[in-house]
């Protein structure tokens, strides 16, 4: 009989045990739930009606045409591809050709020596658009002009914000310092179409009318056929 009661202690302690087991597991299993989650959090989305909140987009013109560029700051190729095709872009927003989408990401951050510079200038140039949508393309431009070299630290908050009240606004120097919308850049960095033959993201990245093309078929230097691309 003694026998019999220990045997059943036995198992009741077994059965808190597996209790105790389980209740871990699950808390453990939400644990990971809600960090998952947190990690593909947005963040904060600038709030201006020329941006496209799910896209990321920063809307420039309102032209039957469509030209949407990905494009990092700290990428040289970007960079050339401005000098190059930027205005003639601008005068086909001017014309009412198209609707330029531009679209700030962050893929070169490890060429910036830890400092994140190209979320960094990416969520500034959210921050531009938002409060001085003016300037958004002079911004562009001269963060273009004062590009830092790869594997640099790139440009301090301090100076991207003397370059944003050059380009006109005056407004986003306390976005800029915060990077408020690094999340957000980061967050739609991840949605950048892979360029046909490519086999991770790169930039500039080009979608011409929603279709995304292959550079090498379309940057040759033709500024007129580039135009015809959208007649």
């Amino acid at each position: 009989m003694a026998r019999a009661q220990a045997q059943r202690k036995v198992n009741w302690f077994a059965i808190w045990i597996s209790v105790g087991v389980v209740v871990v597991l699950v808390v453990i299993g939400g644990l990971v739930v809600w960090m998952n989650n947190a990690s593909s959090a947005p963040g904060p989305a600038p709030q201006a009606g020329h941006i496209d909140q799910t896209t990321g987009a920063i809307v420039v013109g309102d032209g039957e045409g469509a030209l949407d560029t990905y494009i990092d700051f700290m990428c040289p190729i970007c960079n050339q591809f401005e000098q190059t095709y930027g205005s003639t872009i601008e005068s086909l927003v001017d014309d009412g050709s198209i609707t330029l989408n531009i679209h700030p990401i962050s893929i070169l951050n490890r060429l910036s020596q830890g400092t994140e510079y190209s979320t960094r200038a990416a969520s500034a140039m959210y921050c531009v658009a938002e409060t001085d949508p003016d300037a958004v393309i002079p911004f562009m431009q001269a963060m273009y002009a004062q590009q830092p070299e790869e594997n640099s630290s790139g440009l301090t908050d301090d100076q991207i914000v003397g370059i944003a009240e050059s380009a006109g606004a005056a407004n986003a120097s306390d976005c800029i310092t915060s990077t408020t919308y690094g999340d957000f850049v980061d967050t739609m960095t991840k949605k950048t179409p892979i360029q046909p033959g490519q086999q991770t993201i790169s930039t500039p990245t080009l979608a011409i009318n929603g279709t995304v093309v292959s550079n090498q078929q379309v940057l040759t230097g033709d500024l007129d056929a580039f135009k015809a691309l959208f007649q």
